[in-house]
């Protein structure tokens, strides 16, 4: 069964159609791509996945269920998870306090039993931390794991938001532009977590990026956008041929 599918899915901004009768799926385990210039509507996309705007027109599905008006706050509990461009973490709170906040979604109690720390609840605590401990582990965060957020580098902090949607047990997760801002180093990182998601945690990805390099070594398959609409789709290897591709970032 297709994991996630989208049809034409539309939105406006004003007069603007930022992205205009997309349709793509993306099969279970696979790394899923999205590629295109500045302003073609990518991360236009994730923000319609993740139900922060509602769309125009289309239709969003997500394991045989109809999504497309789902309430954002319910998103993480289906099973979808997501970074963003710009890293939303607390700055002020350590790295393991962090990866905690992911385990929201599976929160069981209610606030009388946390207030009186009820058995149910230590239960729920001990089996969140071990979760995040394992991924601790699985991102090589042990040396950082008390250290306040605001005071680690960049490159360590996007490498905690990544933990904290993996705390979350997604099954597709939404990764935007998980290179931008990283050396050359840390982007092979990247390469190699994200194989390592496909391949050791059996999460699904569905992937925003600039960075032609990463998206060869990891992807299955891409879809181009420009100016909000699908240019082409296929492997790696025939969209950084296409010559519709090319004429995108390049122009003519």
């Amino acid at each position: 069964m297709t994991l996630f599918e989208v049809e034409n899915l539309a939105i406006n901004f004003g007069g603007i159609r930022a992205v205009d009768q997309v349709s793509f799926h993306i099969e279970p385990g696979e790394v899923f791509t999205i590629i295109g210039p500045n302003g073609a509507g990518k991360t236009t996309i994730f923000n319609l996945i993740s139900r922060i705007y509602d769309p125009s027109a289309g239709r969003i599905t997500f394991l045989g269920r109809d999504i497309t008006r789902a309430p954002a706050h319910a998103i993480a509990g289906l099973g979808i998870a997501r970074t963003f461009q710009n890293i939303e973490l607390f700055e002020n709170a350590s790295v393991l306090a962090n990866l905690l906040l992911g385990r929201h979604a599976h929160r069981r109690t209610n606030s009388i039993a946390e207030i009186l720390f009820l058995p149910s609840v230590r239960a729920q605590e001990i089996a969140d931390r071990r979760k995040v401990e394992e991924i601790i582990e699985f991102l090589e965060l042990e040396h950082h794991r008390d250290a306040r957020i605001g005071g680690l580098p960049y490159g360590i902090r996007k490498v905690v938001e990544l933990g904290r949607a993996l705390a979350t047990e997604p099954k597709m997760l939404l990764l935007d532009e998980p290179s931008s801002g990283l050396n050359v180093e840390e982007t092979e990182d990247v390469s190699f977590w994200i194989k390592d998601i496909k391949a050791d945690l059996g999460i699904t990805v569905c992937m925003v990026e600039h960075d032609m390099s990463l998206v060869g070594k990891v992807s299955d398959r891409v879809l181009a956008l420009n100016y909000g609409r699908v240019i082409a789709e296929g492997t790696p290897d025939e969209i950084q041929s296409h010559p519709d591709v090319i004429k995108a970032y390049l122009g003519d």
